[in-house]
């Protein structure tokens, strides 16, 4: 992570939680200070200030708006390992404007406290 901020790149990741929090998602947050502390951007957003949002069905990571990779986690953080991955235009298109409808709407990690 933080090679990567030291060569320019910007690293953001938006959370859409539900609440209250799994244990997973409390365990997650209490780390998160570690990605900040390495250069990442990281916001948090409560699922019910999501409702009107059409998010994919997955977690994403987004390169280079040329590639998607959607990763998928069991209700308690358990990694399924099969990722999905596509460069089909239609698809990585729409990733990045709902990445940004969900970052408007985050609370930034140091403002954002767990009920």
């Amino acid at each position: 992570m933080q090679d990567a901020v030291g060569r320019g790149v910007t690293i953001r990741r938006a959370r859409v939680i539900s609440v209250p929090p799994s244990d997973y998602i409390r365990w997650e947050h209490m780390l998160t200070s570690q990605n900040v502390e390495a250069g990442e951007d990281v916001r948090w957003l409560p699922r019910d200030r999501a409702w009107d949002l059409m998010l994919p069905g997955a977690d994403f990571w987004l390169f280079g708006n040329k590639l998607v990779m959607f990763n998928f986690c069991e209700g308690d953080g358990t990694e399924i390992p099969e990722e999905k991955s596509s460069n089909d235009p239609a698809v990585v298109a729409r990733c990045p404007a709902a990445f940004e409808q969900v970052w408007e709407r985050a609370i930034p990690h140091d403002q954002f406290r767990l009920p």
